[in-house]
């Protein structure tokens, strides 16, 4: 080889070389925004600007709420999970509420009051990575089914066998809510109610790629699919395995669908594709002018309305 061809295959390594470090430090970049629990400003884009709150009274409500604090160990990884719940005189009926991605259970105070004012014990746990309860990584909910099922557990231990239970939950906790429904629950358990929960992690970052960082379709396919990867090694599932489509198809429990016609950050089309694969009693509820996880803040009085005719038909 000449000295020319030497020169030719020395400045391709490099370039090569490069490329291998910049696609490192990308997805060590995105496996940080997506997996590991700190603040998000990326997703400022997404947040509401509404000054005023048609759910000021429910959150005064919850914070003089009398609240117990419950703990226990996580499915796996042996992680020390919190909650709040908060009883309803005489009530045999409990609503789990499940949180979005970087909130925690406190965000769920509207929702708490709601539930309570139809008869409903609550019980509102920290998912994982999130508030008080310890954790490396954010699961998405697929980690996380198996978390809601031993705190359903606990409260059926701790408050007795004849609770009729809902599981609810919110964008990420609505997503784990749907994948949780997939697995085999106590009998206990009635319904379920899912409020802008995404079909699949993969197809939730596929959107995001594109609506956050301008990816073209093939590099965002790329990149995700790279995520995937590190996603498998470190918490131990790929995130096409994280399919709220393909647990729904397992689950014969009714199910509330709501999502918000204006939802920017899992889009509405989502929602379709988790109702048509759902089995056995379904209803829809698309909150027409309402932007992401915020159906009930727009609408409030058709919201409850909605819940409420919903459960009442099954517990």
């Amino acid at each position: 080889m000449n000295r020319k061809h030497k020169k030719v295959w020395w400045i391709v390594g490099i370039v090569v070389a490069v490329l291998v470090v910049l696609i490192g430090v990308g997805e060590a970049y995105f496996f940080n925004v997506a997996f590991v629990p700190g603040e998000k400003s990326v997703l400022n884009k997404y947040s509401s600007k509404q000054k005023k709150d048609p759910l000021a009274q429910n959150k005064k409500w919850y914070a003089k709420a009398k609240k117990e604090h419950w703990y226990m160990k996580s499915a796996s990884s042996n992680y020390r999970l919190d909650a709040n719940y908060i009883p309803e005189k005489n009530s045999n009926k409990t609503a789990v509420l499940l949180h979005g991605f970087g909130n925690n259970k406190d965000i769920m105070a509207p929702y708490a009051a709601m539930f309570h004012q139809l008869g409903y014990n609550v019980l509102i746990p920290d998912a994982r990575a999130h508030g008080q309860s310890q954790g490396k990584y954010i699961g998405y909910g697929w980690p996380e089914k198996y978390d809601v099922r031993k705190w359903v557990k606990k409260d059926l231990a701790r408050k007795g066998k004849k609770q009729k239970i809902v599981i609810f939950g919110v964008s990420m906790g609505g997503a784990t809510a749907m994948m949780t429904s997939g697995i085999k629950m106590p009998k206990q358990v009635k319904a379920y109610v899912e409020d802008c929960g995404y079909s699949s992690v993969k197809s939730e970052f596929l959107y995001e790629a594109k609506d956050l960082y301008n990816m073209p379709s093939a590099v965002a396919s790329g990149a995700v699919d790279l995520l995937s990867g590190i996603s498998k090694a470190n918490l131990g599932f790929y995130l096409g395995d994280a399919s709220a489509v393909n647990q729904l198809k397992k689950n014969k429990q009714p199910m509330l669908f709501i999502h918000g016609g204006k939802d920017n950050f899992v889009p509405t089309k989502m929602v379709y594709q988790n109702y048509q694969a759902k089995n056995g009693p379904k209803e829809l509820w698309i909150a027409k002018k309402a932007a992401h996880a915020r159906s009930f803040e727009t609408y409030p009085q058709e919201y409850k309305a909605h819940v409420a005719k919903f459960l009442n038909k099954y517990i």
